[in-house]
C-alpha cells in the first residue's frame, strides 16, 4: 500500500518521524505505562459529537501502538456502523466484508473479514455492509465473541467508535472495552456536551481527553527549538 493512496493527516503512517506523529507517540507512551497497572488491551476511541476527529485519533493510534516495542500485534475495527470511515482512509476496499458480516454470520472468524495494511504492522476490520439495524448487531452476543477472538490474537485492539450523543452505540461499544478514549475539538467542544458525554461512561474506563485541532502546537516555538529533532517534517512540511 503506497503511501500516497492514504489520508496524509495519518501521520503515525505516512510521516513517523515528524512532529504530528511524535504527538500519537507519546499517548502510546501513555497508554503502555497505564497498562502497568490495569488490563488495557481493548481501547475504544469516541467522541462528544460528530466532526471532532475521533476517526483520525483511532487511525494513528492504532499506527503508533504498531511502531512500539516486540513488534506488537495491532487491530484496527471501524465499528462505526452508520458513518464508517477507516478504509475509505486508509484506501482499503470499503465492500469487503467487516465487522457486520462477522457479527452477523457464526460461521466466520475474524481472520476471514480482516484485511493488512502493508507495509505496515497493522491489521484492519472495516465496518461491512449493514444489512439488518445497528442495534442488532451491537446487542448481539456474537459481538463479545468477536472481540474475544480478537483479544486472543492480537496485544492491542483499537476500536473506532460512533459519537456518544448523537446514538447509544458508543455507550454499549465502551462496555465491551477495556479503556476509552474521549477526542474533543479544542476551543470548539461546549463543555456541557462533553460534560454530558461523559456521564454516559463508566468513569473507570476513561482514559483521558485527546484534544484535537489546537491551534498551538503543544511546544511554542517548534520551528525555532525543535525542527532538528523531527528532520522528516522540515522536509516534507507535515
Amino acid at each position: 500500500m503506497a503511501h500516497t493512496q492514504i489520508d496524509k493527516h495519518l501521520v503515525t503512517l505516512t510521516s513517523p518521524g515528524s512532529f504530528a506523529a511524535e504527538q500519537y507517540q507519546g499517548l502510546r507512551l501513555t497508554i503502555e505505562r497505564l497498562r502497568r497497572n490495569r488490563p488495557l488491551q481493548v481501547i475504544a476511541v469516541t467522541s462528544p459529537a460528530a466532526g471532532e476527529g475521533k476517526t483520525l485519533t483511532a487511525i494513528n493510534l492504532a499506527g503508533a501502538l504498531a511502531r512500539g516495542g516486540d513488534a506488537p500485534r495491532v487491530l484496527l475495527i471501524d465499528a462505526d456502523l452508520r458513518r464508517p470511515a477507516v478504509a475509505r482512509q486508509l484506501a482499503l476496499d470499503a465492500t469487503n466484508r467487516g465487522l457486520t458480516e462477522v457479527v452477523e454470520d457464526s460461521a466466520l472468524n475474524i481472520a476471514a473479514v480482516t484485511q493488512t495494511l502493508r507495509p505496515f504492522n497493522l491489521s484492519v476490520i472495516g465496518a461491512g455492509n449493514r444489512s439488518s439495524a445497528v442495534h442488532q448487531v451491537l446487542h448481539s452476543p456474537r459481538l463479545d465473541v468477536v472481540l474475544q477472538q480478537a483479544r486472543q490474537q492480537y496485544d492491542f485492539v483499537v476500536l473506532d467508535t460512533p459519537p456518544l450523543l448523537p446514538v447509544f452505540d458508543s455507550a454499549l461499544l465502551a462496555n465491551a472495552a477495556d479503556g476509552v478514549l474521549m477526542v474533543v475539538a479544542a476551543n470548539q467542544t461546549p463543555r456541557k456536551l462533553l460534560g454530558e458525554a461523559l456521564n454516559m461512561l463508566d468513569s473507570g474506563k476513561v482514559l483521558g481527553l485527546v484534544f484535537n485541532r489546537d491551534a498551538k502546537p503543544m511546544f511554542g516555538y517548534y520551528d525555532a527549538y525543535y525542527k532538528d529533532y523531527f528532520p522528516e517534517q522540515a522536509v516534507t512540511g507535515a
